[in-house]
């Protein structure tokens, strides 16, 4: 079979779904779901009341919600939804390839974490429920705007009009009038005309801010745990240098190859040099050479 030759086998890695891809599909799954099971099944609220944050699901324990709230929306302004996703995906198209997928996923779910919470604070006792990933969106236009401050970008003004703006002066007045919204507003417990949770887009773009300023050069590792007990200098066990060998050269022949030497020459003496061995005449050489070494 041609699976089995070698050149016909593709072992290139294959390509996984981005995390915001899956952001995006989870977000739609949840429109669906509350469509269909409000307009088919003919339960409103039921998705809503499992998922959606408020101050009484918080009291009931339902903590999961400081993070679902951002996967449900209005099922009757599909417009609000549809932009959402847009600005999603042409900010996290842009964030995600820098960060990757992992502190990608940590940012969004911090973002709409930071946005519940700020919207909570201020929506304990007063009542309503929140919903939609418009915090997490904000939020994240906000650490666009620290990576690319002066970068011209394009908006599709009620999806018609073009008008090219820079990220920085935009994120700024996005943030006043959030700001705007909230004091005039939330704080003292009237509806916002605009329908916006003026609060959690503030908690999450000040949640980008701090990501952009004091975490995202940071090494995300747990420091290495030193001893709670450390002894003392002269406590600790002290390695012991080795003891210096010294290495003595003995150049001076040994005391039996002198005597017998002395014993060769008085042979050659007595006999003459024909006399002597042919184990005579190789020692008497080896001595020669050891004894003029220098």
């Amino acid at each position: 079979m041609l699976s089995d030759r070698s050149y016909m086998r593709d072992n290139y890695p294959r390509e996984r779904t981005s995390v915001l891809t899956w952001l995006m599909s989870a977000i739609v799954a949840g429109f669906v779901l509350q469509t269909v099971m409000g307009r088919v099944f003919n339960t409103p609220g039921m998705v809503e009341h499992a998922f959606q944050l408020s101050g009484g699901a918080l009291r009931s324990f339902r903590i999961w919600t400081l993070l679902s709230y951002s996967f449900l929306h209005d099922i009757d302004n599909l417009l609000y939804v549809v932009g959402s996703l847009f600005a999603l995906y042409f900010l996290g198209r842009a964030i995600e390839p820098m960060l990757g997928w992992k502190r990608f996923l940590g940012l969004y779910a911090g973002l709409v974490f930071a946005g519940g919470l700020a919207w909570t604070a201020l929506h304990w006792n007063t009542g309503g429920a929140l919903m939609g990933a418009s915090s997490a969106v904000f939020g994240l236009f906000v650490v666009y705007a620290c990576f690319f401050p002066v970068q011209p970008v394009t908006f599709l003004l009620f999806f018609v009009l073009p008008v090219t703006l820079k990220p920085r002066p935009v994120a700024i007045a996005l943030a006043i009038f959030d700001l705007t919204g909230c004091l005039f507003y939330e704080v003292v417990g009237a509806a916002s005309p605009f329908h916006f949770a003026h609060s959690a887009h503030l908690g999450a773009m000040a949640a980008g801010w701090v990501y952009f300023r004091y975490l995202h050069e940071a090494k995300w590792r747990l420091p290495k745990r030193r001893p709670d007990i450390e002894l003392p200098r002269w406590a600790r066990k002290q390695a012991k240098a080795p003891a210096p060998v010294n290495f003595q050269v003995n150049l001076e022949p040994p005391l039996d190859v002198r005597a017998e030497v002395d014993r060769i020459l008085d042979k050659i003496n007595s006999q003459g040099f024909g006399a002597l061995s042919a184990d005579e005449k190789r020692l008497l050489d080896e001595a020669k050479d050891l004894l003029s070494r220098p």
